[in-house]
């Protein structure tokens, strides 16, 4: 399986538990690691035998800039859920999402979580 990866992606979002970060928000950076078979898009050269990365970078946007959600947990699942329903060519999905910022005293470069996701034999999105 070939392998597609946007990286540093980053967008301002009020994610989080507290009231504060809701009505603050802070950046938010997204890595995106796609398996699917890019054989087709090598041979052909056509936009249409891929995934357009900048419509992944927009739906990204779209959801990290959208509605809050308590958790980065939540938010990497929500970004793999709308990737694997939207693109059917892909295989399986990594989502990494970094809080750089967390809202309490200790000092370090964030945190980060990772979510692997892939569509089963029977079309269900399933950890990996």
């Amino acid at each position: 399986m070939d392998t597609m990866t946007l990286k540093g992606m980053q967008f301002f979002g009020y994610h989080g538990v507290f009231a504060e970060e809701n009505k603050l928000g802070q950046k938010f950076g997204v890595e995106l690691e796609l398996k699917l078979d890019l054989s087709r898009a090598a041979e052909e050269d056509n936009l249409d035998a891929t995934v357009n990365y900048a419509e992944l970078h927009a739906l990204t946007k779209a959801i990290v800039e959208g509605p809050p959600l308590k958790l980065i947990e939540a938010l990497a699942g929500a970004i793999a859920s709308k990737l694997l329903q939207t693109y059917t060519i892909l295989n399986e999905v990594t989502v990494r999402v970094t809080k750089p910022n967390p809202p309490f005293e200790i000092h370090f470069d964030g945190v980060t979580v990772e979510l692997r996701r892939k569509r089963d034999e029977h079309g269900t999105i399933v950890p990996v």
